[in-house]
């Protein structure tokens, strides 16, 4: 799950995957915009195949946190 997540964050800021940790933090570690994280939470949706509650997606913000969020839907389905 980590590593699916990682690549599809590459996709959206120019960091290599080495250098992002389960602590990174998405706005102030990888430079994500409010944009481009909406975008990536849209594109893991279809890749996952789960519904994402924005509410809840609003109080991530470390990639381990996207992380455990995303094995949390994948076992409710």
């Amino acid at each position: 799950m980590f590593e699916q997540l990682v690549n599809t964050i590459c996709n959206y800021v120019e960091v290599e995957p080495e250098d992002i940790h389960p602590e990174s933090r998405f706005m102030e570690d990888l430079g994500f915009t409010s944009f481009d994280f909406m975008s990536m939470l849209g594109e893991l949706e279809d890749e996952f195949e789960v519904e994402i509650d924005q509410a809840r997606a609003a109080n991530i913000r470390t990639v381990q946190e996207a992380a455990d969020y995303l094995q949390e839907l994948r076992e409710e389905q």
